[in-house]
Protein backbone atom coordinates (compact mmCIF):
# COMPACT_ATOMS: atom_id res chain seq x y z
CA UNK A 1 0.00 0.00 0.00
CA UNK A 2 1.06 3.73 -0.90
CA UNK A 3 0.66 6.27 1.60
CA UNK A 4 1.14 9.74 0.91
CA UNK A 5 3.01 12.56 3.37
CA UNK A 6 1.33 15.98 4.10
CA UNK A 7 3.46 18.60 5.89
CA UNK A 8 1.03 21.70 6.97
CA UNK A 9 3.25 24.91 7.01
CA UNK A 10 1.77 27.86 8.15
CA UNK A 11 3.45 31.68 7.96
CA UNK A 12 1.70 32.68 11.29
CA UNK A 13 3.96 31.51 14.81
CA UNK A 14 3.66 33.45 18.11
CA UNK A 15 6.85 32.87 19.33
CA UNK A 16 8.97 32.96 15.29
CA UNK A 17 7.24 34.29 12.44
CA UNK A 18 7.89 32.58 8.83
CA UNK A 19 9.87 29.72 9.97
CA UNK A 20 8.97 27.41 7.10
CA UNK A 21 11.08 29.94 5.53
CA UNK A 22 14.27 30.29 7.76
CA UNK A 23 17.04 29.58 6.08
CA UNK A 24 19.26 26.48 7.00
CA UNK A 25 22.23 25.55 5.13
CA UNK A 26 21.28 27.68 2.10
CA UNK A 27 17.59 26.26 2.23
CA UNK A 28 14.44 27.23 3.52
CA UNK A 29 13.26 25.51 6.51
CA UNK A 30 10.83 23.54 4.37
CA UNK A 31 12.50 22.27 1.41
CA UNK A 32 14.83 20.12 4.60
CA UNK A 33 11.35 18.70 5.70
CA UNK A 34 10.58 17.91 2.14
CA UNK A 35 13.24 16.44 1.53
CA UNK A 36 13.32 14.33 4.52
CA UNK A 37 10.01 13.43 3.67
CA UNK A 38 10.83 12.40 0.09
CA UNK A 39 13.57 9.72 1.40
CA UNK A 40 10.50 7.68 2.97
CA UNK A 41 8.78 5.13 1.11
CA UNK A 42 6.27 7.91 0.71
CA UNK A 43 4.47 7.69 -2.86
CA UNK A 44 3.64 11.56 -2.72
CA UNK A 45 5.10 14.15 -0.61
CA UNK A 46 2.51 17.53 -0.42
CA UNK A 47 2.81 21.19 1.03
CA UNK A 48 -0.22 22.53 2.78
CA UNK A 49 -0.34 26.04 3.18
CA UNK A 50 -2.35 28.61 3.54
CA UNK A 51 0.23 31.76 2.75
CA UNK A 52 0.80 32.42 -0.96
CA UNK A 53 5.16 33.21 0.44
CA UNK A 54 5.52 29.61 1.10
CA UNK A 55 3.66 28.12 -1.93
CA UNK A 56 5.70 30.05 -4.09
CA UNK A 57 9.13 28.87 -2.17
CA UNK A 58 7.58 25.64 -2.41
CA UNK A 59 6.98 25.92 -5.87
CA UNK A 60 10.52 27.46 -6.62
CA UNK A 61 12.38 23.92 -5.04
CA UNK A 62 9.62 21.70 -7.15
CA UNK A 63 7.77 20.81 -4.44
CA UNK A 64 3.59 19.54 -5.10
CA UNK A 65 1.01 22.42 -3.18
CA UNK A 66 -2.34 22.21 -2.13
CA UNK A 67 -3.53 25.77 -0.75
CA UNK A 68 -5.33 25.16 2.29
CA UNK A 69 -8.25 27.58 3.97
CA UNK A 70 -6.87 29.90 6.73
CA UNK A 71 -9.66 28.99 8.73
CA UNK A 72 -9.02 25.73 9.93
CA UNK A 73 -9.31 25.47 13.65
CA UNK A 74 -6.65 22.64 14.15
CA UNK A 75 -4.19 20.67 11.78
CA UNK A 76 -6.11 17.57 11.41
CA UNK A 77 -9.17 20.13 9.46
CA UNK A 78 -6.27 21.19 7.29
CA UNK A 79 -5.08 17.86 6.59
CA UNK A 80 -8.84 16.56 5.92
CA UNK A 81 -9.02 19.59 3.14
CA UNK A 82 -5.94 18.22 1.83
CA UNK A 83 -6.80 14.64 1.58
CA UNK A 84 -10.55 15.82 0.16
CA UNK A 85 -8.80 18.20 -2.81
CA UNK A 86 -6.42 15.35 -3.62
CA UNK A 87 -9.45 12.56 -3.99
CA UNK A 88 -7.38 9.97 -1.93
CA UNK A 89 -9.33 6.68 -1.03
CA UNK A 90 -10.72 5.59 2.34
CA UNK A 91 -7.95 3.44 3.25
CA UNK A 92 -5.17 5.55 1.91
CA UNK A 93 -2.71 6.60 4.72
CA UNK A 94 -1.65 10.01 5.35
CA UNK A 95 1.36 10.94 7.04
CA UNK A 96 0.96 14.26 9.15
CA UNK A 97 4.71 15.60 9.15
CA UNK A 98 5.20 19.37 10.99
CA UNK A 99 6.75 21.82 8.15
CA UNK A 100 8.97 22.85 11.61
CA UNK A 101 10.93 19.46 11.83
CA UNK A 102 13.52 19.67 9.35
CA UNK A 103 15.74 16.59 11.26
CA UNK A 104 12.87 13.90 11.12
CA UNK A 105 14.12 10.73 10.37
CA UNK A 106 12.55 9.20 7.69
CA UNK A 107 12.14 6.22 9.51
CA UNK A 108 9.38 7.52 11.56
CA UNK A 109 7.36 8.30 8.98
CA UNK A 110 7.69 4.65 7.14
CA UNK A 111 7.17 3.62 10.60
CA UNK A 112 3.69 5.23 11.38
CA UNK A 113 2.60 4.16 7.69
CA UNK A 114 3.51 0.99 8.25
CA UNK A 115 1.68 0.20 11.50
CA UNK A 116 -1.65 1.28 9.73
CA UNK A 117 -0.93 -1.71 7.56
CA UNK A 118 0.34 -4.17 9.99
CA UNK A 119 -2.87 -3.26 12.46
CA UNK A 120 -5.97 -2.71 10.34
CA UNK A 121 -8.65 -2.34 13.16
CA UNK A 122 -6.54 1.44 14.00
CA UNK A 123 -7.58 4.34 12.18
CA UNK A 124 -4.38 5.94 13.98
CA UNK A 125 -1.24 5.22 14.36
CA UNK A 126 1.62 7.74 16.16
CA UNK A 127 5.04 7.07 18.25
CA UNK A 128 6.21 7.17 21.63
CA UNK A 129 9.41 7.12 23.84
CA UNK A 130 10.16 5.94 27.03
CA UNK A 131 10.57 7.94 29.96
CA UNK A 132 13.69 7.32 32.69
CA UNK A 133 12.85 10.97 34.43
CA UNK A 134 10.40 11.70 36.91
CA UNK A 135 10.93 15.38 36.24
CA UNK A 136 9.74 14.50 32.58
CA UNK A 137 6.91 12.78 33.62
CA UNK A 138 5.33 15.07 35.97
CA UNK A 139 5.83 17.90 33.56
CA UNK A 140 2.60 18.85 32.24
CA UNK A 141 4.25 20.04 28.84
CA UNK A 142 5.20 16.48 28.03
CA UNK A 143 2.33 14.75 27.17
CA UNK A 144 2.38 11.26 28.23
CA UNK A 145 0.31 8.23 26.78
CA UNK A 146 -0.59 4.39 28.13
CA UNK A 147 -1.49 1.74 25.86
CA UNK A 148 -2.47 -1.63 25.77
CA UNK A 149 -0.41 -5.23 24.43
CA UNK A 150 -0.86 -4.23 20.62
CA UNK A 151 -0.54 -0.83 21.29
CA UNK A 152 -3.59 0.33 21.13
CA UNK A 153 -3.60 4.25 23.35
CA UNK A 154 -6.15 3.70 26.43
CA UNK A 155 -5.20 7.43 26.95
CA UNK A 156 -3.00 10.48 26.24
CA UNK A 157 -2.45 13.04 29.23
CA UNK A 158 -0.41 16.03 30.18
CA UNK A 159 -0.79 14.38 33.88
CA UNK A 160 1.36 11.27 35.48
CA UNK A 161 0.27 8.65 33.70
CA UNK A 162 -0.31 5.33 35.22
CA UNK A 163 -0.44 7.22 38.77
CA UNK A 164 1.71 4.81 41.14
CA UNK A 165 -0.78 5.24 43.93
CA UNK A 166 1.08 2.60 46.32
CA UNK A 167 4.41 4.28 45.29
CA UNK A 168 3.89 7.90 45.43
CA UNK A 169 2.44 10.52 47.88
CA UNK A 170 -0.73 11.93 46.71
CA UNK A 171 0.83 15.64 46.65
CA UNK A 172 4.47 14.07 44.84
CA UNK A 173 6.38 16.67 43.55
CA UNK A 174 8.72 15.58 40.56
CA UNK A 175 12.24 16.45 42.33
CA UNK A 176 11.40 14.31 45.05
CA UNK A 177 10.14 10.89 43.51
CA UNK A 178 11.75 8.24 41.92
CA UNK A 179 9.61 5.95 38.99
CA UNK A 180 8.62 3.04 40.82
CA UNK A 181 10.25 -0.21 38.82
CA UNK A 182 8.25 -2.27 36.32
CA UNK A 183 6.02 0.49 35.33
CA UNK A 184 6.49 1.91 31.95
CA UNK A 185 5.73 5.56 31.55
CA UNK A 186 5.68 7.02 27.63
CA UNK A 187 5.68 10.20 26.03
CA UNK A 188 3.75 11.28 22.66
CA UNK A 189 5.73 11.92 19.70
CA UNK A 190 3.35 13.87 17.70
CA UNK A 191 3.81 12.48 14.04
CA UNK A 192 0.73 10.17 12.80
CA UNK A 193 -0.41 8.73 10.39
CA UNK A 194 -4.40 8.65 9.62
CA UNK A 195 -6.34 6.72 6.87
CA UNK A 196 -8.82 9.29 5.06
CA UNK A 197 -11.71 7.95 6.10
CA UNK A 198 -11.05 9.02 9.93
CA UNK A 199 -10.02 12.56 8.30
CA UNK A 200 -13.80 12.85 6.96
CA UNK A 201 -14.96 11.46 10.24
CA UNK A 202 -13.20 13.93 12.48
CA UNK A 203 -14.06 16.99 10.89
CA UNK A 204 -17.49 16.47 12.15
CA UNK A 205 -16.95 15.79 15.53
CA UNK A 206 -17.12 18.87 18.00
CA UNK A 207 -14.57 19.04 20.46
CA UNK A 208 -14.66 16.42 22.81
CA UNK A 209 -14.60 17.07 27.18
CA UNK A 210 -11.40 15.44 27.45
CA UNK A 211 -9.57 17.35 24.45
CA UNK A 212 -10.51 20.43 26.25
CA UNK A 213 -9.54 19.88 29.33
CA UNK A 214 -6.40 18.39 28.22
CA UNK A 215 -5.80 20.69 25.20
CA UNK A 216 -4.42 17.60 23.64
CA UNK A 217 -6.45 17.23 19.85
CA UNK A 218 -5.96 13.27 19.02
CA UNK A 219 -8.71 12.57 22.83
CA UNK A 220 -10.98 13.41 20.39
CA UNK A 221 -10.36 10.99 17.90
CA UNK A 222 -10.46 8.38 21.25
CA UNK A 223 -13.56 9.95 22.98
CA UNK A 224 -14.99 8.88 19.24
CA UNK A 225 -14.43 5.49 19.28
CA UNK A 226 -11.15 5.66 17.08
CA UNK A 227 -8.60 3.41 17.40
CA UNK A 228 -5.01 4.85 17.63
CA UNK A 229 -1.94 2.47 17.48
CA UNK A 230 0.88 3.62 19.70
CA UNK A 231 4.58 1.93 18.77
CA UNK A 232 7.89 3.00 20.51
CA UNK A 233 10.27 4.95 18.36
CA UNK A 234 12.98 3.31 16.27
CA UNK A 235 14.92 6.42 16.88
CA UNK A 236 14.15 9.04 18.71
CA UNK A 237 13.79 12.17 17.11
CA UNK A 238 15.40 15.26 17.47
CA UNK A 239 13.22 18.77 19.09
CA UNK A 240 11.73 20.73 16.15
CA UNK A 241 12.19 24.51 15.23
CA UNK A 242 10.43 26.42 17.98
CA UNK A 243 12.31 29.27 18.92
CA UNK A 244 15.50 31.42 17.62
CA UNK A 245 17.67 29.00 19.81
CA UNK A 246 16.01 25.79 18.15
CA UNK A 247 16.83 27.64 14.93
CA UNK A 248 20.45 28.05 15.50
CA UNK A 249 21.08 24.57 17.00
CA UNK A 250 19.84 23.24 13.84
CA UNK A 251 21.46 25.50 11.54
CA UNK A 252 24.65 24.86 13.37
CA UNK A 253 24.22 21.51 13.04
CA UNK A 254 23.43 21.17 9.26
CA UNK A 255 25.79 23.45 8.48
CA UNK A 256 28.61 21.43 10.11
CA UNK A 257 27.18 18.54 7.40
CA UNK A 258 25.22 17.21 10.01
CA UNK A 259 21.43 15.39 10.08
CA UNK A 260 19.62 13.57 12.39
CA UNK A 261 20.33 13.81 16.36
Amino acid sequence: MSFTVVIPARYASSRLPGKPLAMIAGKPMIQHVCERAAESRASRVVVATDDARIEEACRGFGAEVVMTSPNHASGTDRLEEVARKLGLDADHRVVNVQGDEPLIPPALINQVAENLELYPEAEIATLCERLHDARQVFNPNVVKVVFDARGMAHYFSRAPIPWARDFWPANAPAVDVDLPDGVGYFRHIGIYGYRASVLRQFVTWPPAPTEQVEALEQLRALYNGARIHVDIAERPPAAGVDTEEDLARVRALLEAGGRYV
